[in-house]
């Protein structure tokens, strides 16, 4: 985040509070990263779970029932906050309850399935909902032309995050095999770092990043309604923003695949690479530092390119893991569509919210990005589902699950064509 370019953020902006602000996707990333993607799930799967024809299944329904909770809350809590200037002390509370429930995947063991079945969908409710309340902060804190650019510069963040968390656990994990203890005693312990990680990743966040919003008058009483109301008028206008609601249409798409990929690639690693534990942790240690590169420089060809056709690109990289990812047999195939899989991950995931950004109206930020959360997390519930259900169906093959989630980014690639930039953004600053 070089000082030469100070174009890039708002007038009233200090690199500062942009670095506070990032910060915060470099806490949040490492549950992500720990929980979800490379260590926990593949332990829920085969000591939580006992390895039985359900587990796969049951992993991705516990995900799918948290983002179905943020798919009904996101909007509400979104207006809400507008409407109370109150971003931030919302991003307080879901930070506490995702450390908290984080911290009591310690306990996760085959006597406490139903414990753990439930920390993890209140963990994921927590963490899904910061993830959306932050990127609200993105278009105060960016000027307009370099949304990609600050957006990325976020991302690159969070995959560093990801990265250190996942580096401490894996120290640790050395330390406790050397030790002689087992996976059942050691992975626990890692949601332990993971939590305290968060904590202490996420203090500036708190004490730098400004909330500028202001509270806005409203004409119905009592919170819940002050959101409906809202929310009600964001869908009735929706006409004034075809661009962005075709663009929400595409990340559903598209996000089905990424969230699939992000849930399941330690369980694929492992199940149908054959991968051990150490090497699924050293191989999504790697994809981070991929993502973090591809966030951060993609950013800037996004600036430079234009928004639709550096998210046609990556959506196209998409598909060309998919493919790798499906016919490898040996483990150098796989790392080559693993890399590919982390720059085109770290890439979607800033230019899809700079996308979002540049379309959203400047007096109604928090409410939109709860309509990209609601898109997020529509695709984060049938994503993963559509792989659990098809390993389910036949067997436990692996590979055509990774398969049938790869429809979705074609789906995602095709519903891109159409969308105006230029006129939506007009319309999101109320021009004709």
């Amino acid at each position: 985040m070089p000082e030469s370019r100070p174009r890039a953020l708002a007038q009233d902006v200090k690199l500062r509070e942009v670095w506070a602000w990032s910060m915060y996707d470099f806490a949040n990333s490492g549950y992500t990263t720990v929980v979800i993607t490379a260590v926990f799930n593949a332990f829920f799967v085969a000591a939580v779970a006992g390895n039985a024809h359900w587990a796969t299944f049951a992993w991705t329904a516990a995900l799918s029932v948290s983002y179905l909770a943020v798919l009904i809350s996101a909007p509400l809590l979104g207006a809400w906050a507008d409407a109370h200037a109150a971003k931030k002390r919302l991003l307080l509370a879901a930070t506490a309850g995702c450390v908290v429930f984080t911290a009591l995947l310690y306990f996760a063991s085959p006597s406490t399935l139903v414990l753990t079945i439930a920390c993890v969908i209140v963990s994921n409710f927590f963490f899904a909902t910061g993830e959306n309340l932050i990127a609200a902060f993105l278009p105060e804190l960016a000027d307009s032309r370099a949304m990609g650019r600050v957006s990325g510069w976020g991302w690159s963040f969070g995959y560093l995050g990801g990265i250190v968390a996942l580096g401490l656990c894996l120290a640790y994990v050395f330390w406790a095999r050397a030790q002689g203890h087992e996976a059942a005693q050691y992975v626990p312990v890692t949601m332990l770092i993971t939590a305290a990680l968060f904590v202490l990743s996420a203090t500036p966040t708190f004490l730098w990043l400004r909330e500028r919003a202001r509270p806005q008058a409203v004409e119905v009483t009592g919170a819940l309604h002050e959101a409906w109301a809202r929310v009600h008028q964001t869908i009735r206008h929706a006409q004034e923003f075809r661009d962005l609601r075709r663009f929400l249409l595409c990340i559903v798409f598209y996000q089905a695949g990424i969230m699939a990929v992000i849930a399941l690639a330690a369980i694929y690693a492992q199940q149908a690479m054959k991968f051990t534990t150490v090497q699924t942790m050293i191989l999504v240690f790697a994809v981070n530092f991929f993502a973090a590169a591809g966030a951060f420089g993609f950013g800037y060809l996004q600036d430079r390119i234009g928004h639709m056709r550096a998210m046609a690109l990556v959506l196209s990289g998409w598909i060309v893991m998919i493919g790798l990812a499906y016919v490898a047999v040996d483990a150098l195939l796989f790392w080559i569509a693993a890399i590919l899989a982390g720059i085109c991950m770290g890439s979607a995931q800033a230019a899809g919210r700079a996308i979002v950004g540049y379309l959203a109206p400047p007096a109604r930020l928090a409410e939109f990005f709860g309509l990209w959360g609601l898109a997020v997390k529509t695709a984060s519930i049938f994503g993963p589902l559509t792989y659990g259900l098809v390993t389910w169906i036949f067997h436990g093959n692996h590979r055509l699950g990774i398969l049938a989630v790869g429809a979705y980014f074609v789906v995602g690639l095709v519903l891109l064509i159409g969308i105006d930039i230029e006129r939506g953004r007009r319309a999101a600053l109320g021009e004709r």
